[in-house]
């Protein structure tokens, strides 16, 4: 059978990605990509990229082509991406490893929908955007001059490591951290940590540049482990509190000098509700399609409850000292808002416990959200709710409450009303 065959290759080959033993590998099983309710391979993308295509085509943008960086600055205006979201990787954990190093390290930049790879000496520039329905979508574009530039669809070059275990078994995002050697290279490919909002603090960043304060944390960031005797060692001297990487790389290569701790965390709690968003609307189009929605009710209470638990930052990692990155990106993702009444934001940064002031995913306003099956998304509107007015709401639920009754069109009635919905 063709699907199993597929099956059996992302399975192996993600073992080799590092990132395939997980435990979500449990909770979220393989299921078809091409099943007639998602034709993942097939179905015309709606992602940023895939807009941009047509518009380029259509000669309603012409991306602009420089001397040093190509078409990177342009493709960032054009995708709506800051520069000081700006990340470095130097672990070799992306196909273009073997131009990756501590030496030159892989640039990432990204907003909500749509995350640019940039390797100085690259062949190419890789893009994951953020359909609504089909979730991430992979794409590279040739670095060199052309007179119409064309993005390249990236299926199953990709998937072999962004659809496994690691991402819910839906093609989608994840963030690693390794213990890398001298080269990038990781000392246990399959051992790698997949972070997100809940990983421990210290066990995040290996094989990333870090750029900014975090008091007495010993994380992974910036280090190396030099010893093969003693693999797993990472030394860790003048590692820690780093506000620059001079003397480490040289960042002239870089639209930005800085790999920012803030953007680090943000991309490592968007890349799980991503994937839970598209999951539970795979799943649930599958159960739609098939007529299988009453049988499907535990487990769309399931997923809904995953979904609604994680945009709460449920269990998430604490932070034992404020941190503090170096970019503008703490002052530019807040201004991106919305805003309520009062002035305030779920993407407003706390920083001093916790990533943000008030603990409910901004992804909530993502169009990925509201593109969820209605009967999957009114559940997580429940869930939320229920969470956020129950027994022990505390102020800031309360505060986030206000906050997205002034924000978020759409609502339910009852968020309005503030009278509990029927089970």
């Amino acid at each position: 059978m063709r699907l199993q065959r597929i099956a059996a290759v992302v399975l192996a080959t993600a073992a080799v990605c590092a990132w395939a033993a997980h435990d979500d590998s449990f909770d979220f099983p393989y299921i078809p990509y091409d099943h007639p309710a998602i034709q993942y391979p097939t179905r015309a993308p709606d992602d940023a990229v895939a807009r941009l295509q047509q518009k380029m085509d259509s000669g309603q943008v012409k991306l602009e082509f420089d001397a040093k960086w190509g078409y990177l600055p342009s493709l960032l205006a054009q995708l709506g991406i800051k520069t000081d979201s700006q990340m470095l990787v130097f672990s070799k954990t992306s196909f273009q490893g073997p131009k990756i190093s501590p030496k030159k390290p892989r640039a990432l930049y990204f907003n909500d929908n749509v995350a640019v790879g940039f390797v100085p000496e690259g062949d190419l520039m890789e893009f994951a955007a953020l359909d609504p329905k089909q979730g991430i979508v992979f794409y590279t574009l040739d670095r060199e001059k052309t007179d119409q530039p064309s993005f390249l669809r990236r299926t199953d070059q990709c998937i072999s490591c962004h659809l496994i275990p690691a991402t819910l078994n839906v093609p989608g995002l994840l963030a690693t951290s390794v213990i890398p050697g001298p080269d990038g290279s990781p000392r246990f490919p399959a051992a790698a940590v997949i972070v997100d909002s809940r990983t421990p603090l210290d066990r995040r960043w290996g094989g990333w540049y870090v750029t900014g304060t975090s008091g007495g944390l010993q994380h992974r960031g910036n280090a190396v482990a030099p010893n093969p005797e003693q693999p797993d060692a990472l030394d860790l001297r003048g590692t820690q509190n780093l506000t620059t990487l001079a003397g480490r790389v040289d960042t002239s290569p870089y639209l930005a000098s800085t790999s920012d701790l803030v953007a680090l965390m943000t991309l490592e709690h968007q890349t799980r509700v991503t994937d839970l968003i598209t999951r539970l609307g795979w799943e649930t189009r599958i159960a739609i399609n098939e007529g299988k929605l009453q049988e499907f009710r535990d487990r769309l209470d399931f997923l809904t409850g995953e979904l609604a638990d994680y945009m709460l930052f449920a269990n998430e990692a604490r932070m034992i000292e404020p941190m503090a990155g170096v970019s503008t990106f703490t002052k530019t993702l807040p201004e991106r808002g919305p805003r309520d009444k009062q002035g305030r934001s779920l993407r407003d940064f706390d920083l001093k416990t916790r990533l943000f002031r008030y603990p409910l995913s901004y992804m909530i306003y993502d169009p990925a959200f509201d593109a969820l099956p209605a009967v999957a998304r009114e559940q997580v509107y429940r869930k939320l709710f229920n969470a956020l007015t129950g027994r022990d709401s505390s102020q800031d639920r309360r505060a986030i409450l206000e906050i997205v009754r002034d924000t978020k069109p759409d609502l339910p009635d009852y968020w309005r009303s503030l009278e509990k919905p029927s089970q």
